[in-house]
């Protein structure tokens, strides 16, 4: 999962069975800093309601085609979500979550 800004639209004039309806999207992702990063991607649109100049939370490889409603489409990025906030902390590693494992005790042996 990585954020993008979306930076444009794309027009398909034929799309693969499965992808009709769905609007597609140039995304610029970003790292951590929110700075670009590589070349911009095209992502089809899980939200349908992603514009222009909105980040996003963009999903890539198996998992894209995952979050739309037909799930054996041939896309390679999607937007899975909009993102309203972003809290970034100045260069601190996050504590770690308080988790602790349980493990179930041992069953003592009866015959069944």
């Amino acid at each position: 999962m990585k954020f993008g800004r979306v930076i444009g639209t794309l027009v398909a004039t034929q799309k693969c069975p499965g992808l009709e309806g769905v609007k597609f999207l140039v995304v610029q992702l970003l790292d951590r800093h929110l700075r670009p990063q590589g070349d911009p991607v095209i992502a089809a649109d899980a939200t349908a309601q992603a514009g222009p100049g909105e980040l996003v939370c963009v999903l890539g490889g198996r998992e894209a085609a995952l979050a739309l409603p037909h799930k054996f489409v041939p896309v390679d990025h999607t937007v899975a979500a909009i993102i309203d906030i972003v809290d970034v902390q100045a260069e601190k590693a996050l504590p770690p979550a308080n988790v602790r494992w349980r493990r179930k005790a041992a069953q003592t042996g009866e015959a069944g």
